[in-house]
């Protein structure tokens, strides 16, 4: 599965990998980070277009901090084009806690686990918040 990892998510996202690949999961699952830069994203491009970006080229979108507000904040994003053949948004609940707290970034890599085990279960649902 591929990843959009949004552009204020770097740091954890190697975190995130690097805990996934010691468990050894890289193994048994294909899961590649795709940046903004990589597929030539703006950072300050909408909520509307990365998570239009994400769907055409079936990625799941980490984020931590997409609005809540606005025609293109995420929330709204859902509520319209969200489909039943959507991939979820995943979101991490508390970034700054992430980072410094092991127990609550092991916690977040798990549930992060649990959704890619069980994909076919969470297309459609939206916005998933982590742990």
């Amino acid at each position: 599965m591929n990843f959009l990892i949004d552009h204020n998510l770097g740091g954890h996202a190697e975190l995130l990998l690097g805990n996934i690949a010691s468990q050894g999961w890289l193994e048994l699952l294909q899961i590649r980070f795709v940046t903004f830069k990589e597929i030539n994203l703006a950072i300050d491009s909408n909520d509307r277009i990365v998570w239009q970006l994400a769907q055409e080229n079936q990625m799941i979108l980490l984020t931590a901090n997409r609005s809540m507000k606005g025609e293109d904040s995420l929330e709204q994003v859902l509520r319209e084009e969200n489909m039943t053949k959507s991939l979820p948004v995943i979101t991490i609940g508390d970034p700054d806690r992430f980072l410094e707290d092991r127990d609550y970034r092991n916690r977040c890599v798990d549930r992060i686990l649990e959704i890619l085990v069980d994909i076919e279960n969470f297309i459609g649902v939206g916005r998933l918040f982590i742990p």
